[in-house]
């Protein structure tokens, strides 16, 4: 029997295939606006008007929730492969998730106008 030193947490497939699918929806998105951009008349009115609508809000909203996960397992996996020390790892760990939740919370307000 081989006996292998096993490292890390052991999320190598699901944070792979997590952080394709974010940079998917993301580029879908990012794609949908310029071509937005470049159809719509340019103006202050328009995209407000856009952005009023609910499907524009709904899929504003879940990019930004792509983004934040995708930036969790980034810097989740930069914070485990560079920080030696559990404590300090612990609290960039907390740090990030405490930043990220409160980018979502901000991102409410924003897209919704709570």
């Amino acid at each position: 029997m081989v006996n292998r030193i096993v490292v890390g947490a052991h999320y190598g497939l699901r944070d792979w295939l997590l952080q394709r699918m974010t940079a998917v929806v993301m580029l879908v998105y990012t794609l949908a606006l310029v071509l937005l951009l470049l159809v719509l008349p340019s103006g202050y009115e328009t995209w407000k008007a856009l952005f009023a609508q609910t499907w524009v809000q709904v899929l504003t909203q879940t990019t930004v929730l792509a983004l934040l996960l995708h930036a969790w397992v980034g810097m989740r996996d930069l914070w485990m492969d560079y920080v030696t020390s559990a404590g300090v790892r612990l609290l960039l760990h907390t740090f990030t998730v405490v930043w990220l939740v409160a980018c979502f919370i901000y991102s409410v307000k924003v897209v919704w106008g709570l």
